[in-house]
C-alpha cells in the first residue's frame, strides 16, 4: 500500500477488500474543520483538477462559486445558500464552494443528459486532489437552490448542485454535541456484490466470485 496521503484518524481509513490507492482509503467527509486558512495555491490546484475532468463532448458543464473567510461578506452569502443543518457545522470550514451544472450543450442548446454526472466527476477530482494535499472536503446535497439562484443571478439553464466545505481536519469537540459521535464512527460501504452485476440485473458478476 502507498503511504497514507493525509493524517486520517485510524477509524476513518477504509478497510478495503482489494488494494486501492491511499487517496481513496483516507478520503472521508468530516464536519469538524481546523481554524486554519487554506493556501490559495492549494485551492487553485483543486480547481485545476476539476478543470481536467472528462465530460460528454468535452462540454465541461461544471461551474463553481467559491468564498473564503478572508472575505466575510462573500463567505456569509455562500453559507446562507446552505440549509440550516449544514450551516451549523459548515461555518467551521475556512473555504466554502458551491457547484452548479449547465444543463444544455453549448454547441446546440440541446439538453445534456450527462451534465450532472460530469459535474459529480469534476467535484470528485477536486476532492481527491484536496486529499492528496492533506485537505478534506465535505460535499452537501443540503442546499437552498432558490437562494443560490437569487444570490448569484444564475442563468436559466444552470442549476445549483451541491455545497462543498473545504479545510484541514479539526477537533470533533468543536462540533455541536449531537454531531460528535458520527464524526468518530468508522466508515463502511456496501460490498461489490451489492452493485456489480453480470448478465442479469441483481446477479453478482462472475468476475467477483471467480
Amino acid at each position: 500500500m502507498n503511504r497514507p496521503t493525509v493524517d486520517a484518524p485510524p477509524e476513518k481509513i477504509a478497510d478495503a477488500a482489494h488494494e486501492i490507492d491511499d487517496v481513496f482509503r483516507t478520503r472521508w467527509s468530516p464536519r469538524a474543520f481546523a481554524d486554519k486558512p487554506v493556501e490559495p495555491q492549494k485551492i487553485r490546484r483543486m480547481l485545476e483538477a476539476a478543470r481536467w475532468t472528462m465530460s460528454s463532448y468535452n462540454e465541461q458543464p461544471w461551474r463553481y462559486v467559491i468564498a473564503t473567510k478572508d472575505d466575510p461578506e462573500a463567505y456569509d452569502a455562500l453559507l446562507n445558500c446552505l440549509i440550516d443543518g449544514n450551516q451549523e457545522w459548515a461555518r467551521l470550514a475556512p473555504v466554502l464552494m458551491m457547484s452548479f451544472v449547465k444543463t444544455t450543450f453549448d454547441r446546440n442548446d440541446e439538453d445534456n443528459r450527462c451534465a450532472e454526472h460530469d459535474v459529480g466527476a469534476a467535484s470528485a477530482a477536486l476532492t481527491f486532489q484536496a486529499t492528496s494535499m492533506g485537505l478534506y472536503v465535505h460535499q452537501m446535497a443540503g442546499i437552498r437552490p432558490e437562494v443560490a439562484r437569487e444570490t448569484y443571478d444564475v442563468p436559466e439553464d444552470v442549476e445549483p448542485m451541491a455545497g462543498l466545505a473545504v479545510g484541514y481536519l479539526g477537533d470533533p469537540d468543536r462540533l455541536p454535541e449531537g454531531r460528535r459521535a458520527a464524526e468518530r464512527r468508522p466508515r463502511s460501504r456496501e460490498p461489490l456484490s451489492a452493485f456489480v452485476f453480470g448478465d442479469k440485473w441483481g446477479d453478482t458478476a462472475e468476475l467477483l466470485t471467480a
